[in-house]
Order: C-alpha cells, then structure tokens, then sequence
C-alpha cells in the first residue's frame, strides 16, 4: 500500500506511514509547510468500544439473528472509526442469548476480517437489579440470578468469545460467579445495580474491575451518599465507562468521572442501541416499546427519563468527550482505543513499528466539532474511505 502522510493525534505532528501486510512497517516524521500541515488528517489508532449493542434495527441479542446480519452491522462501523468492538448482548430469554452469540460465532468464522474486528463479545445482563431505574430498558420479564452453568452454554455458543460480563453487584450468586469468570479469564464490571456499599466491595474483592456506563442504569432519584455510583467513583480497583453522547451525562458528570478516575481509568463507549441509525419513530422489540427521538435520543416510549442504549456512535463520544471535559484529543481518542485494549487484555495498537494497522483518519476543527472519519483501516486493509493522495 502507498505510504501517506497525517498528522499524529496525540502531537499534532506530520508523519509518512508505510504499511507492509497488516502491520505499520515505518512512522517517519516529515516536515510540511504550515499550509500543507493544516490540511492532512489526523492519524490515530481505530477505536475499540466495549458495548455495541446493534445497528440500524439489528440487535445483537436477536433471537434468530444471522451471521449475514452481524457482518452488516459490524461492516457499518467503519464509518464512524470503529476498527474493533465488543458486540453486546444484553437481557433475554437463554435463547435469544444463545442465537446471539452463536451468530457471531459464525460471522467470524465465516470471514477473518471480523474475527480481527470482533476482539471480545459483551454479555450485560441478564444478571442485573430487577428495579425500575437500575434495570434500565431491560426486560424485567428476563431478569434472574447469576447461573454459571447458562454462562458457560453461551460461552461455548460464542467459541469462548465473551471477554466482558456486566452483572449487578447484588445478584444472587454474584460473588461465586465473579470468582469464576475471572479465573476463566473473563472481565467482570458491575453495572444495572442497586447495591448497597458492602456489595459493591464484596464484588471488586472478588474481581470485579469495570464499572459499566457509571451514572447510567440508576435511579432517577437516590440518596445523596453512600449510593453506588459515589461507592464505584471513589473505587480505585474499578476503571469507568462512560457515555458521552450528550445526552445520557451532562458536562459536568463526565468532567467529574474523567477527574476523578484519571484519563488512564476511563473508557468511552457509545452504548449504540441497536436502533442507532434508524429514523426518529417507535420501535417494537421483544415486546418492549422504544421510541427514536428528533434530537438524537433513543428512549423506553412515552418518557423521556430512561434511555434505551444511544443512537450517538462511537467518533461523536470522543467529540464530545473533548467539548464536555476540556480534555485533549489525544487523550480523548486514548480512551476509546488504548484504554479498553489494556482492560480486556488484548493488543494495543499504536503509532509505530511493527503494530497491528488498525488505523482511522479523521479532520477535526478543535472543541465544539464533530470528528469527520476519512479512511478506516483494519489489519493494513482500507475498509472505508479514502487515504490521502501523495507521499
């Protein structure tokens, strides 16, 4: 491939990448003129979101769902810098779940560039509070105890897929089952949770190391403290996800989460809903009511408190992380790429030598823009857009 020129992310300085197969063989650094410089992309590593939930009225907790549909929703992420995720299931009956993950299975063993996209599957839920508020949009007709013997079915259904588990701290049987999914190599995060504080520490004692989009999945009202979302705040075993669409936190939440927790212990997601990309109206799915907003929102229909996941994706999260917190691009991106990498264990890309070329090029115009993705590629191989012409 024809070696191009962008500008780094995380400096802001002008580099020629050369790729050889799916690695970054060479960053050397050039020397434009200050017109030329304002004028490249910027060159980052693609993003990798822990929970993806669908997309375009796919969701990945389907039942019946598809390996030709999974590879349609995987394939629409390129577009918005998404070069590697975690495909998310969450509440269901065993069946939809096992449909789900044994679909993925299939895509990724049907085509290799998704089994390089797909670096873990999410399970979030069905082990979460039963409590309006804490339950979110999850079906409450689905909500159970912890049950090792269901999780492992769906593991093997997966091909030992499932990298992250999201479960409440309080369900039954969620320290047992947290000791064993993390002796099977399993990331455990506690989310959609009502517990009290001592629950909260009995489960990062016994793994626990992610809170899942912290602030959301709670009640519309609680006690000021303790409650659960200062009790995983002031938890330095647990780094944090976080939503940053603009409208699941307010500024001032993601300012004090990112503050609090340190740029090194904070994850962005976008938390798509697998209505993400549909147009504003209401939804039918799994008996459940949804309803697509004008201004972007995606909601349990008739209210517009609780959320059902976000029709926002993952480029206009790292946006908009820079806009609410002040922070800088470069640590913004680092959140939705680096940052999810060393929490799951897998390999980091970065901006050298012998790294995996999972690579997006984006423009940017500085806080209070949006990311305009150019090119995406995965392994070395363009998946979407264009690269830069001249070397």
């Amino acid at each position: 491939m024809t070696p191009f020129v962008a500008r780094r992310y995380d400096t802001g300085e002008a580099v020629r990448i050369t790729l050889e197969g799916e690695q970054i063989a060479g960053v050397q650094p050039v020397t434009p003129s200050p017109e030329d410089l304002a004028s490249l992309p910027y060159v980052a590593p693609g993003f990798f979101d822990l929970q993806i939930n669908g997309h375009g009225g796919v969701w990945f907790s389907d039942e019946g769902l598809t390996s030709d549909a999974v590879l349609t929703v995987l394939e629409a992420h390129f577009r918005y810098g998404v070069t590697r995720l975690c495909p998310t299931l969450i509440t269901n009956s065993f069946e939809a779940i096992h449909d789900g993950f044994t679909a993925v299975r299939e895509a990724c063993e049907r085509e290799p560039w998704a089994d390089q996209m797909v670096a873990g599957c999410h399970l979030e839920g069905p082990y979460i509070a039963s409590e309006d508020g804490p339950r979110g949009a999850h079906p409450l007709e689905h909500v159970r105890g912890c049950d090792w013997s269901e999780f492992e079915k769906w593991q093997k259904a997966s091909g030992g897929r499932i990298r992250l588990v999201t479960l409440a701290a309080e369900a039954d049987g969620a320290e047992d089952f947290i000791r064993q999914a993390v002796a099977s190599g399993v990331t455990v995060a506690i989310g959609h949770t009502a517990a009290n504080s001592e629950q909260i520490i009995a489960a990062v004692d016994a793994g626990a190391r992610l809170s899942t989009h912290l602030g959301n999945g709670a009640h519309g009202t609680m006690r000021r403290h303790p409650n659960y979302i200062w009790d995983q705040l002031g938890e330095p075993r647990l780094t944090a996800s976080i939503i940053t669409d603009g409208h699941h936190l307010p500024p001032s939440v993601v300012r004090s989460i990112i503050y609090a927790k340190g740029t090194g212990n904070v994850v962005l997601t976008c938390d798509a809903s697998g209505l993400a990309g549909c147009e504003p109206g209401e939804y039918d799915y799994h008996g459940g009511r949804f309803e697509v907003l004008a201004d972007g929102p995606i909601v349990v229909a008739g209210q517009r408190q609780y959320l059902a996941g976000s029709g926002q994706l993952t480029d206009t999260c790292v946006s908009n992380a820079v806009t609410m917190a002040g922070i800088t691009l470069g640590q913004a991106c680092d959140m939705a790429a680096l940052n999810p990498c060393r929490l799951l264990g897998v390999p980091v890309v970065t901006l050298t030598r012998g790294s995996r070329a999972d690579l997006i090029l984006f423009r940017y115009g500085g806080s209070g823009s949006r990311l305009e993705i150019t090119a995406s590629l995965l392994s070395g191989a363009l998946r979407y857009g264009d690269l830069p012409e001249g070397t």
